[in-house]
C-alpha cells in the first residue's frame, strides 16, 4: 500500500520472488502440508490395511479436525515466548517447537501401530496438534516478513511447497507402503520433516514489534477477547451472523472429502495403493497447482466476491462425479478424469477463499481472526467427514456425496443474501475487486 503512494516506484516481481523470504516459505508450506495427510487420507489406508472397520476408520481419520480449532491457541503464539525456544524469536522458536513435536509424534505413530489403537490415537491427535499449531506460526511469519507488496510471491512459494509435502505424504507414502511396512513408512516421513526443520535454523526472524505493556488481566482481553469482539463491532450483530454461517457452509463438500473416507472408498471400487497414489496424491496435486494460478487470475478477472460464488458452485458440485467411479470400477482412465476435474477445481476455490476471508479480517488482529476465520471454514465439513463412516455404512458411498453437495443449497442462499451488504462493506473501497 504504501509503495503506491506518494509515486513510489512500482514493486519488482522478479524481486518479490527472488526475496530470501520466498525461498523459506517454500520449505515452510512443505513443513505445513506433510503432516495434514497422514492424519487423514494416507492414515485411513494404515487403518484398512490392519483391518479397522471403516466407522472406526473415519472416526479415527479425522484427528485433523484439531486445525479447525487452532483459533483456540492461536493468542498464545502471538503473545508469550516458548521458554527454551527464545533464541530463535518468538515465530521460528514456535514453529520448532511444533516441527519438532510433529517429528515425535510421527515416530510415536510408527513405534506404536494400530495394534496399540489407544496410544496409538493419542500419536495422531499430537501429530494433527502440532500441524495446526505450525500453521499458526507460518501464517503469522508471512504476515510479518515481507511488506504487502510481496506477500503474493510468498503465498505462490508457501502453496508449492505445500503441495509437494501432500506428494511426499499422499503419493509417495502410498506407493511406499506397497512394498513396506507402514511403520517405516512413517518413519520416513518423520526424516523428511528435518529439511524444513533446517530451513527454519537458517530463516531470518521477522522485526519483532514491542507490545506495550499492560496489566495481566487487560493483555490478555486484548490477546484473546478482542478479536472476536472486534468482528461484531465492524459488521454488527446480524451481518456478523450472517457471514460466520456462510463461512461455516460454503466448503462443506470440499472438507466433506479431504478426512479418511476417500481412501477405503478408491480401495472399494477396486484401485490399487498405487494406482491411488499416483494419479490422486501425485497426479491430481500438479493439476491443482495449475487450478491454484487459474484461480488467481480469476479472483484479479471478476474480484473475490463473484470468483468465490462461481467456484464454491463447481467445486461443490464435483463431488458428484465420484458416482462414476462406482458404476465404471477399477478404470483408471476415469479415476484421472474424475481426479483432474475435482483437484482442478478445488485449486480454484482456493484464491478466492484466501482474498475472502483476508478482506474480512481487522488489520489490528489480523494472526488471531484469520486463524479463526480459517478455522471455521473447514469445521462443518471435517464434522461430517467425523461420521462419513457411519452414514457410508448406512446409506452408502452415493448417497453420502449427494448429501455433500446438498450442503451447498444454504449456502447459495446466504450468498445471495449477503452480496449486497459485502458491496457497500467490504470491497466497496476496491471497485475493481468488488466482485
Amino acid at each position: 500500500m504504501s509503495a503506491a503512494a506518494g509515486g513510489a516506484r512500482k514493486p519488482s516481481l522478479w524481486r518479490a520472488f527472488a526475496q530470501p523470504a520466498a525461498r523459506t516459505m517454500f520449505f515452510f508450506g512443505f513443513s505445513s502440508g506433510l503432516p495434514f495427510l497422514l492424519v487423514a487420507g494416507t492414515l485411513a489406508f494404515w487403518l484398512k490395511d490392519f483391518g479397522i472397520v471403516l466407522k472406526d476408520i473415519t472416526m479415527i481419520a479425522s484427528a485433523g479436525m484439531l486445525y479447525a480449532f487452532k483459533f483456540v491457541w492461536a493468542p498464545l503464539l502471538d503473545h508469550w515466548r516458548l521458554p527454551g525456544f527464545a533464541r530463535l524469536g518468538r515465530r521460528r522458536g514456535w514453529l520448532l517447537a511444533a516441527q519438532l513435536g510433529v517429528i515425535a509424534s510421527l515416530l510415536a505413530m510408527a513405534a506404536l501401530t494400530p495394534a496399540q489403537l489407544g496410544p496409538f490415537v493419542a500419536a495422531t491427535l499430537a501429530v494433527a496438534f502440532f500441524g495446526a499449531t505450525q500453521d499458526i506460526a507460518v501464517d503469522a511469519y508471512r504476515i510479518e516478513i515481507a511488506p504487502v507488496e510481496d506477500q503474493g510471491a510468498l503465498v505462490a512459494t508457501y502453496s508449492l511447497g505445500y503441495r509437494i509435502g501432500l506428494i511426499v505424504a499422499g503419493a509417495l507414502a502410498a506407493i511406499m507402503a506397497d512394498h513396506v511396512a507402514w511403520w517405516l513408512v512413517y518413519v520416513a516421513m518423520a526424516a523428511a520433516m528435518l529439511v524444513p526443520l533446517a530451513a527454519n535454523l537458517l530463516a531470518a526472524e521477522p522485526p519483532l514489534r514491542p507490545l506495550p505493556a499492560r496489566p495481566w488481566r487487560e493483555a490478555m482481553a486484548n490477546a484473546v477477547v478482542d478479536p472476536f469482539a472486534d468482528f461484531f463491532r465492524r459488521y454488527g450483530l446480524v451481518l456478523a451472523l450472517s457471514l460466520l454461517a456462510f463461512i461455516l457452509l460454503f466448503k462443506v463438500p470440499e472438507q466433506a472429502t479431504v478426512g479418511g473416507i476417500m481412501s477405503p472408498f478408491y480401495l472399494d471400487q477396486g484401485f490399487s495403493k498405487t494406482q491411488i497414489g499416483s494419479i490422486t496424491k501425485l497426479w491430481g496435486v500438479w493439476v491443482g497447482i495449475l487450478g491454484v494460478f487459474c484461480g488467481g487470475a480469476l479472483v484479479a478477472r471478476l474480484g473475490a466476491w463473484k470468483s468465490l460464488g462461481l467456484m464454491m458452485l463447481v467445486c461443490g458440485s464435483c463431488n458428484l462425479l465420484y458416482l462414476l467411479l462406482m458404476v465404471h470400477k477399477g478404470d483408471v482412465w476415469v479415476l484421472t478424469a474424475v481426479i483432474s476435474a475435482e483437484n482442478f477445481t478445488l485449486g480454484m476455490l482456493g484464491p478466492p477463499t484466501v482474498a475472502f476471508l483476508s478482506a474480512l479480517v481487522s488489520r489490528e488482529h489480523t494472526a488471531t481472526q484469520y486463524a479463526l476465520l480459517s478455522s471455521l471454514v473447514n469445521l462443518p465439513g471435517k464434522i461430517l467427514g467425523f461420521f462419513a463412516g457411519g452414514i457410508v455404512m448406512a446409506t452408502g458411498y452415493g448417497m453420502y456425496f449427494i448429501i455433500t453437495v446438498l450442503a451447498l443449497v444454504p449456502a447459495l442462499l446466504l450468498y445471495a443474501w449477503l452480496t449486497p451488504a459485502l458491496r457497500r462493506r467490504v470491497f466497496a473501497a476496491a471497485p475493481a475487486q468488488a466482485g
